[in-house]
């Protein structure tokens, strides 16, 4: 219950789940994490952060900033809430089919990662709790798909271009709020490819649809969402192993009678899912581990004469289905009764929900949409006086993409390639060292990849590693064609400075005499292949020359020399 005296309905729904939960703790986590002290001051860093993003994407901050506390009970924050801030309003997005106004511009504090689920206990890691998140919403301006993948790319690209918010796959992730016609606001929580969104909303847009074709269908047949009932004798001598093993628990199996549902519990209302998915999603909230339902009955050692025996128990007749559950006593009866609310939803509305996005671009359900009721101010942080001045603005990646262009004469291609890049600091150090950007892209970029699916653990070449070997490109020392071999060192002896791993290699340059030396024993050593071959045996005399000169000399250098040798005894 909020100070107002009202109850959130998302939070009353985790209250009556009955959870426990259990918390990872490490050296590093502090007494604010573990709920036993008040928290500081709202993190000064954040906050600059936070309003160099609104004024980049146009947003007016706000006067004084007042942190809120919004009530989570789901054991993602050992407080019981997430503390929350509004920042500034406002602004815009311009996308090829108009413009979409922005909302609000918010800090939160990162939740616990959950580890771990086993039934009714859930464990979490407190090892990122606290880290602070900046949330942007938009107003309901947007009308397609692709305007959705748009705008989001668009915001992504402001944030990247402060090169102050933690980058690739779930640091960013977007909500996205859908609605149709005669539908319902569903919010969709944690997406995190920017390439899925079309999918993810097309599929949400279906789904709705035909849980709209499943309301008309039960409007027109005879419908009622039965009494839950306990039917455990009838299954004494079952084969069903999953209801043997939770009777064997001393627990009990429920049935709920839905008249008027045969036929629609096993109609697919998204790739791969079905009604009877649905409701199985909310039992499964509660601890248990799904339900069996009559349109894929018999089946899972459930025989025909349990189920018309369960039909006889609940006066059910053909238009008739029954979901059935096992689980303990208490746990059981709880599932049953939001199985129960799912079912008589599909006559009414479509159910408002927050649900969690798959890998497949489909969804299941979280918990319901939370309203205002959660929200109270947080009363051990004082408010705070904003103030914008010496705060950069910084220039965005799109107009940095116009100036690597004019500035470095790369396309644009190239020029995104690594403005979106997350080596793009380090690509500006080496133009400012005197490399060429088309060679600092092609290290930064191709030979990162190249190396990378070599399985070489490319993920330990830190920046000052990259910023050494371009020290020693600039320095004429490192040529081209060593960069390769000199990278994948790094990378297997992290431990190794760009200088170290240089050294180690032997890779110090050689003059053109010594060059010279070494292309003549080749040569000498295959003049019977010069005979036969002449010019044609090129390739093969290159390789040899190579292995032994390999990041030691200029291939153009070595390769002029052989030419000159071969022609001298052909």
């Amino acid at each position: 219950m909020s100070e107002m005296g009202e109850v959130d309905r998302a939070a009353l729904e985790e209250d009556q789940r009955g959870k426990k939960f259990r918390y990872l703790s490490f050296d590093s986590t502090c007494l604010v994490e573990d709920d036993e002290e008040p928290p500081g001051e709202l993190n000064e860093e954040a906050l600059e952060i936070a309003l160099e993003i609104a004024l980049l994407l146009g947003m007016k901050p706000l006067d004084q900033v007042h942190v809120m506390r919004k009530m989570v009970i789901d054991g993602s924050n050992t407080s019981g809430f997430q503390r929350t801030a509004l920042v500034a309003q406002g602004g815009e997005i311009m996308t090829e089919n108009g413009v979409v106004r922005l909302g609000d511009l918010m800090i939160e504090e990162e939740s616990a990662k959950r580890v771990k689920e086993s039934g009714s206990e859930t464990t979490y890691s407190l090892d990122r709790m606290g880290i602070p998140l900046v949330e942007i919403s938009t107003m309901p301006d947007i009308k397609t798909p692709k305007q959705a993948q748009e705008t989001a790319s668009k915001i992504g690209m402001i944030l990247r271009s402060t090169g102050r918010v933690k980058r690739g796959i779930g640091t960013i992730r977007q909500d996205i709020n859908i609605s149709i016609k005669n539908g319902s606001r569903v919010e969709l929580k944690g997406v995190q490819r920017l390439e899925d969104i079309e999918d993810i909303i097309e599929i949400e847009i279906g789904r709705q649809k035909n849980l709209i074709g499943i309301r008309n269908e039960l409007e027109n047949r005879d419908f009622e969402v039965g009494e839950i009932t306990e039917v455990t004798s009838v299954f004494n001598k079952t084969n069903c192993e999953l209801i043997k093993k939770n009777i064997d628990k001393k627990g009990i199996v429920i049935a709920i009678p839905l008249k008027g549902f045969q036929g629609l519990l096993g109609q697919q209302i998204a790739p791969g899912r079905r009604l009877g998915t649905e409701m199985s999603d909310y039992a499964k909230k509660y601890g248990v581990g799904g339900i069996f339902h009559t349109d894929e009955l018999p089946g899972y050692g459930i025989t025909e004469e349990e189920i018309s025996e369960i039909r006889k128990i609940g006066g059910l007749d053909g238009q008739d289905a029954f979901a059935l559950l096992a689980e303990e006593n208490k746990i059981v009866n709880e599932a049953g009764y939001a199985v129960s609310i799912r079912a008589k939803n599909c006559i009414e509305d479509i159910p408002e929900e927050t649900r969690g996005v798959k890998e497949d671009c489909t969804s299941r359900y979280m918990r319901p949409l939370p309203g205002e009721a959660r929200m109270y101010p947080e009363t051990d942080i004082l408010p705070i006086v904003i103030n914008t001045e010496g705060i950069t603005i910084r220039e965005t990646l799109e107009d940095k993409i116009e100036r690597y262009q004019k500035e470095f004469f790369i396309d644009g291609d190239l020029a995104t390639q690594i403005a979106f890049s997350e080596k793009m600091l380090l690509f500006e150090k080496a133009t400012q060292m005197g490399i060429k950007p088309t060679v600092a892209i092609d290290i930064l970029e191709n030979k990162y990849k190249e190396l990378r699916r070599e399985k070489i653990p490319v993920e330990n070449i830190s920046d000052e590693n990259f910023e050494g070997v371009f020290e020693l490109i600039a320095s004429k020392e490192l040529v081209r064609e060593g960069i390769n071999e000199l990278l994948q060192l790094i990378a297997e002896e992290p431990s190794l400075t760009a200088i170290e791993a240089f050294e180690m290699k032997g890779m110090k340059m050689v003059g053109k005499n010594d060059v010279k030396e070494v292309v003549i024993k080749v040569v000498e050593l295959n003049l019977n292949k010069i005979e036969e071959e002449g010019k044609g045996c090129f390739s093969a005399l290159m390789g040899e020359c190579m292995a032994q000169l390999r990041g030691k000399a200029e291939g153009s250098t070595i390769s002029l020399i052989l030419k000159e040798e071969i022609d001298k005894r052909s």
